[in-house]
């Protein structure tokens, strides 16, 4: 199957002799706007009027009217607050003056380098590095092989590449200024609202990514990627995926993908086979992306995933991913129960968080008394024994319920943009609709304690979709673990994971690759294994090497991109 380009955006300063990738194609000349790779037609849609235009860049459920009534607006943030999707907007008003809003749930990613042409922004942080040198990000590295989930602050995993903040406005003016403000503000809401702001926000999200003539599938399993099924089906055929282990013909998510009898869902099944096993080596070279990618230990199940539906004629593929982030909160919501002095709701959802976690709830209370929500219900993982260069431990970002969310679910969104990568490569477009900021704002505007619950699983989600699952979804609680698939992969693949263990980061002096191969020993032969830890070090020694194998994105002056 014939790998095919990243899709990726991005512009520079206006009034100024500037630079673009090679094979970009131009959405406008003056000030530059490009898109690489293959895009939709549904994904790219312009407007202009009076010499003001506007580019929505993504899925986005703004109607015509709606762009056009936003291009003229003195207020865009509040018009792009309204359209469900993951998008990115960018705006030129009469005197040349830029403006990008950074999509608001950070699954959009957006990134900027300082060059001698003045700033470039993109979508891409990869195809960005060559401006800045090319090099990878020494301390980011660090600091994700320490915690991946606690990222290095301001940085990328390219040096000179700096992220723009997720919800922020980059402006661009033609003297030459640049700003950076903040334009996405959550709400509050009371619970029956929340949940109608939900119901909206998803199923406009699933809309606006079927309803473009694209051929979709979608994932089938839990819940959340069920929830995605049935909204899709809604409006047209849609095939959806079920993945099952080879051989078992009954239960798990086969079951509850065959008790759904709906029109428009064509129900297909993935075999989970050997030859799919995490850390298998695929036939299909892992692509380079902006970094390590979540699926990188398994990418020959997803790649296999990924090439049937391609098979079955799909070009956009629609996942739950991130439902679980969204939905199953860990209990922070404690912190406010004390502040306010719910004492009674305090201490009988910490006794119930104790119960499922098998710990004492003394910790959690003592936690939410000090105002601690950041570490209420966290286990701080140990510092790996084979990193070798001076990382602080992580710590968790303050504030209250909703910012602690809203901060990790951009965390995730960011680092799911390079599974998109992933699927580019193979010529899908992967969503992850839950990440949509639209989704997102909705959770978040919810009363926090109304988003936890140890008896319920999901209970916003449920609540929200209740008329659309089957009760028997409803009442599921979960769905298997694959610990068990790391384990057999690790032994079944143990000469080449080996390999990987005195690679590029031994030679940087990154790890120290003696108790990195004792660590896979013990995991490949079924030993409890912190396996955050183990995945990220190997998922980066993959990203290396993909990234060596893979040729730099070559940038040109705009005057020869203008003549080309």
């Amino acid at each position: 199957m014939k790998q095919s380009a990243a899709r990726w955006f991005g512009g520079c300063m206006p009034g100024q002799e500037a630079v673009v990738p090679v094979g970009a194609r131009l959405v406008w000349a003056d000030p530059l706007l490009w898109v690489v790779g293959d895009w939709a037609q549904d994904q790219v849609r312009t407007a202009e009027q009076h010499g003001t235009r506007i580019a929505v860049l993504g899925p986005c459920s703004a109607s015509a009217p709606e762009m056009e009534r936003a291009l003229i607006s003195r207020d865009l943030a509040a018009w792009a607050s309204s359209w469900a999707g993951s998008f990115t907007v960018v705006r030129v008003d009469d005197r040349g003056c830029v403006e990008v809003l950074a999509d608001g749930a950070g699954a959009c990613p957006l990134y900027k380098v300082i060059t001698s042409r003045g700033p470039v922004w993109g979508s891409s942080s990869l195809a960005l590095s060559p401006l800045a040198g090319g090099n990878v990000d020494g301390e980011w590295l660090a600091a994700y092989l320490r915690e991946r989930n606690v990222p290095a602050s301001g940085r990328s995993a390219w040096s000179g590449v700096e992220p723009v903040p997720a919800g922020c406005r980059l402006t661009l003016a033609p003297d030459g200024a640049m700003s950076l403000s903040r334009w996405w503000v959550p709400v509050k809401q009371s619970l029956e609202v929340a949940l109608q702001t939900l119901r909206w926000a998803l199923d406009e999200g699933v809309r606006t990514r079927v309803t473009g003539g694209t051929p979709v599938t979608s994932d089938l399993a839990g819940m959340d990627s069920t929830t995605v099924a049935l909204l899709a089906a809604q409006r047209g055929r849609v095939s959806t995926m079920t993945l099952y282990p080879s051989g078992v013909a009954e239960g798990g998510d086969l079951q509850y993908a065959r008790a759904l009898d709906v029109p428009g869902l064509d129900r297909t099944y993935f075999p989970f086979e050997d030859r799919h096993l995490p850390f298998t080596a695929s036939d299909v070279p892992l692509p380079a992306t902006d970094e390590p990618a979540p699926s990188t230990g398994v990418w020959a199940m997803f790649s296999a995933q990924l090439r049937t539906a391609a098979a079955h004629g799909s070009a956009r593929h629609l996942t739950g991913d991130g439902g679980d982030n969204l939905f199953l909160p860990g209990p922070v919501h404690l912190a406010d129960l004390a502040r306010s002095g719910h004492w009674v709701r305090l201490v009988r959802d910490a006794m119930d968080w104790s119960r499922l976690r098998k710990q004492s709830p003394i910790p959690l209370l003592s936690q939410a008394l000090h105002g601690d929500a950041s570490r209420i219900g966290r286990r701080v993982r140990p510092r790996p024994a084979w990193l070798n260069v001076p990382v602080s431990d992580p710590v968790p970002g303050g504030g209250n319920v909703d910012t602690i969310l809203v901060a990790s679910i951009r965390n995730v969104a960011r680092a799911a943009q390079a599974d998109i990568q992933l699927a580019d490569s193979l010529g899908i477009e992967l969503h992850n609709p839950y990440f949509d900021a639209a989704v997102l704002r909705a959770v978040v505007s919810a009363p926090a304690p109304e988003r936890f619950s140890a008896h319920r699983y999901k209970p916003l989600l449920a609540d929200a979709f209740a008329d659309l699952l089957p009760e028997a979804h409803l009442q599921r609680a979960a769905k298997g673990l694959f610990t068990g698939d790391f384990h057999r992969g690790l032994r079944i693949n143990l000469p080449r994971v080996l390999g990987l263990t005195d690679g590029r980061l031994a030679a940087m002096g990154v790890i120290d690759p003696l108790p990195l191969r004792a660590a896979v020993h013990a995991a490949a032969l079924g030993v409890q294994t912190v396996w955050p830890s183990l995945l990220s070090v190997l998922a980066a020694e993959m990203w290396l090497e993909a990234v060596e194998n893979t040729p730099s994105t070559r940038w040109i002056t705009s005057t020869a991109a203008g003549a080309r």
